[in-house]
């Protein structure tokens, strides 16, 4: 017999109980599925057994890495649902999971035996509610890294073939689910009867798998599809698998082949051309007040001084007005519910002040302006003026910025509201996302110990709180934009590696930060790394590496 400490308790078991016996047994959770445990502050499994005296933290679905395993093994479990109802047909297929769409994933299918249809994915969501009831097993097995790159190779699998190219590591697991077998970057639930909330719908040229939202993990979330969002990200991946580095084993083939700078030389100029032709709409509009507003990490500094040299270069005059200098004196910040300032409600900001300003200057008025003391928690007016003239224009930034009560004394045909977020469009490969928070995540790691002082584990611990602030603050209102700018780069994780592995080793093994920092670790890993010195010194990705010729 050994003891096991659960919180405040400790048993006595026997020696070689699994994680998920003793889940049962002694787990309590307030929502979702315990799907994880920590053993000795060590991320497990459930099908791990206990050996020894030890102590035990449970992981529901209601907490990120939780949520993030039920959303891997549900991949898995339709990867496995439309293979099956595929073989009754006699048909094949090759399905891509491309992004994220309505709490949800948007996904392509390929076959040349049958078409796509919501009579097709009725029958997929049957067969997966069937694997559900059943109670199937998802076991992890371990290949040497050759071998396992043999059997992809004569399955066709390119994507898993050029992944494994550039493994370093000698062995890989791969998750088995009855007869179907594939490789995925994460944990896993242990059985196909955790996984009972979800919904395929058709859209577009290809379906979504809706799942809950994980603020309500016990309903399918509605189906809401943001079409501008959508398209957008469509557009992204389109031209990834045009220049065929739509995942990170095509990447790594154009570092290895030695295209990487041509690679980022095309998409500097296409990320110019968009900027170019989003000032040539603002001009042909008239447009007066440019709002621009984005969600951490978005580049939105660098991006809106591309856009002011794209409007002079137009014979347009801009003037950046930054939101944050509306910040109201520090005595009078909100606080949140934990009692520390929330600086990212809309309340932090002088709504009044701000609208008052802005219909100043577009009477003709001159207006002192102000500049935000953040040193001191206050405003401060420094003398700094403005004036707008025929042909000036105002360049606002901030995360308010499409809020309609931020700007709501405005006249609507004056403004001009730009979305800008770091969109990724690579994927690890056709089964394995990339999330674009882990590629905000991973920029504002390196900008803020460039640039604050911060640690990794400082800009990690607060990320959760930044997350919840664009939920509220910024996500609602991104359809709300006239047009929407992605400010991700294709090559930039290859790029970012160098600058954030080192930030991210010296986060300790104790720290509560320290299991992201191992995750974000293992994902890097699966990169070539590449050299910055070639990168455009107006390149968005100078705000976050440095060497930017902008003042960011």
């Amino acid at each position: 017999m050994i003891q096991v400490t659960i919180g405040d308790k400790t048993h006595e078991v026997e020696e070689g109980v699994s994680l998920e016996e003793l889940a049962v047994k002694y787990g309590t959770c307030e929502k979702g599925d315990i799907v994880l445990a920590y053993m000795d502050n060590h991320l497990c499994e459930l099908y791990k057994t206990v050996q020894e005296s030890t102590e035990v933290r449970f992981v529901s679905t209601a907490e990120k890495i939780g949520f993030d395993t039920y959303k891997r093994s549900m991949i898995l479990m339709m990867m496995k649902a439309f293979r099956d109802v595929l073989r009754t047909k006699g048909a094949t297929g090759r399905i891509r999971v491309l992004f994220s769409v309505s709490k949800g994933f948007y996904c392509e299918l390929e076959s040349r035996e049958v078409n796509l249809s919501q009579e097709l994915l009725n029958e997929v969501e049957d067969k997966m509610r069937q694997l559900v009831r059943a109670d199937i097993p998802i076991v992890k097995n371990t290949y040497k890294s050759h071998d396992l790159m043999k059997r992809f190779e004569a399955q066709g699998r390119k994507d898993k073939v050029q992944l494994f190219k550039y493994r370093r590591a000698s062995n890989a697991n791969v998750y088995r689910l009855d007869d179907f077998e594939d490789y995925y970057y994460g944990f896993m639930v242990t059985s196909t009867r955790y996984l009972k909330f979800f919904a395929l719908y058709a859209y577009e040229d290809g379906f979504v798998l809706q799942l809950p939202a994980r603020s309500n993990l016990g309903e399918i979330a509605e189906f809401n599809p943001q079409k501008k969002l959508f398209s957008v990200l469509k557009q992204a991946d389109d031209w990834g698998v045009m220049l065929n580095v739509d995942t990170v084993g095509g990447l790594n083939d154009a570092i290895a082949n030695g295209e990487i700078n041509d690679l980022m030389l095309v998409q500097e100029a296409l990320q110019e051309k968009n900027i170019a032709k989003i000032a040539e709409r603002i001009c042909k509009e008239d447009k007066k007040i440019i709002l621009i507003a984005g969600p951490s990490s978005s580049g939105k500094t660098s991006f809106s001084h591309r856009l002011s040299i794209q409007l002079r270069a137009m014979g347009m005059r801009p003037h950046p007005v930054a939101l944050d200098n509306y910040f109201v004196n520090r005595e009078h910040t909100p606080k949140d519910e934990n009692g520390n300032y929330d600086f990212e409600c809309l309340e932090a900001v002088d709504v009044a002040q701000f609208n008052e300003d802005m219909m100043r200057l577009l009477n003709g008025e001159e207006v002192k302006m102000p500049t935000f003391n953040f040193l001191l928690g206050k405003r401060e007016y420094r003398g700094n003026t403005l004036k707008l003239e025929e042909s000036d224009v105002l360049v606002i930034e901030g995360i308010h910025g499409l809020n309609p009560k931020m700007s709501e004394r405005l006249p609507d045909d004056s403004k001009f509201k730009i979305y800008i977020s770091a969109l990724t469009q690579l994927n690890v490969d056709e089964h394995n996302r990339v999330a674009t928070t882990d590629g905000r995540l991973i920029r504002r790691i390196v900008r803020d110990a460039r640039t604050r002082g911060n640690t990794a584990q400082m800009t990690i611990s607060m990320w959760e709180s930044v997350r919840r602030g664009e939920e509220h603050n910024i996500f609602p209102y991104q359809e709300e934009a006239d047009v929407m700018f992605n400010s991700a780069l294709i090559y930039e994780l290859s790029v970012i590696k160098p600058y954030v592995e080192p930030l991210l080793f010296a986060i300790p093994k104790d720290a509560k930060e320290y299991q992201e920092a191992k995750r974000l670790l293992k994902f890097l890993d699966y990169f070539l790394g590449v050299g910055s010195e070639n990168i455009p010194n107006n390149s968005i990705l100078r705000e976050f590496v440095g060497g930017s010729c902008f003042p960011v």
